[in-house]
């Protein structure tokens, strides 16, 4: 019983799903959300339990690559049984949903469409060569989306949401480049696996390339101040580096993305709180 309680806790991946929350709150208060707790709790509160659903769905479809991939997750190695997998996974989206539906119609909207997505991503878009990494783009980039519709000023965001979502398809990439050999045992034509490690990079490089000349916009357009600039310069900078680093060493680059990914989130706090200061 123990190793399973710990298993189940695993099968979340609760340090993803508490930044998500983290992300979704971000959204927020970059959007504006000095007044408006509520809204921004329950945004971030639906998001950890969808993420969590969301990672419990993959660890289920997932299992037999994983036995190759991760070995140690909790459904290969025994500590939890599919079904009670699945059984989980459905009770944490029906939290969300209930959650979620006490919030805005643009958020409501936003949350459906990211559910269904979670839903789908592993049975039918994870082996598709690049859909399935720029749905995982759009279901991060959506998190800002999401707490900025949670009180009501989803455009505030988008700036921001591009930026992660673009870096998210980039690491995304780089993770597929680690998982080629799994994936090709299990039959999955990912975009490595399709048109080649080298060329699947260089695909993951030009997206970063893309975010990382969108990123300084908030501060051009005299959104954001100087304090954003330099934080996000280095953001810029990390993954910039990361993406270099994944033609070498795919598993050290796409943890180095999380960072990257965090220092442009702080970027955005730094900037909005230099603004309402």
């Amino acid at each position: 019983m123990r190793d399973t309680l710990r298993g189940l806790v695993q099968l979340a991946r609760l340090g993803n799903c508490v930044a998500a929350g983290v992300l979704t709150a971000t959204g927020a208060f970059v959007a504006g959300a000095s007044g408006a707790a509520v809204p921004t709790a329950l945004a971030a509160a639906t998001t950890v339990f969808a993420v969590a659903a969301g990672n419990a769905i993959n660890d289920y479809f997932d299992r037999e690559i994983d036995a190759v991939n991760r070995p140690d997750r909790p459904i290969p190695r025994g500590a939890v049984p599919p079904r009670l997998a699945l059984a989980t996974a459905a009770t944490w989206f029906a939290v969300a949903v209930a959650v979620a539906v006490a919030l805005p119609p643009a958020a409501i909207a936003i949350a459906a469409v990211n559910l269904v997505a979670l839903l789908t991503y592993t049975s039918l878009f994870k082996g598709t060569p690049g859909l399935g990494n720029a749905l995982v783009a759009y279901l991060v980039g959506s998190t800002f989306l999401f707490g900025g519709a949670a009180v009501g000023n989803p455009r505030a965001v988008l700036v921001l949401a591009a930026l992660a979502g673009l870096s998210t398809f980039t690491r995304e990439v780089i993770k597929d480049v680690e998982d080629v050999a799994g994936d090709r045992e299990e039959g999955l034509a990912t975009l490595p696996i399709a048109v080649g490690e080298r060329t699947a990079l260089w695909i993951g490089a030009a997206a970063l390339v893309v975010a990382v000349a969108v990123s300084p916009l908030p501060y051009l357009s005299g959104t954001l101040g100087a304090a954003y600039l330099a934080v996000v310069a280095v953001a810029d900078a990390v993954m910039l580096y990361a993406t270099y680093e994944g033609f070498d060493d795919p598993a050290a680059a796409q943890r180095r993305f999380k960072y990257g990914t965090f220092l442009a989130a702080a970027a955005f706090v730094v900037g909005r709180a230099a603004v309402v200061a």
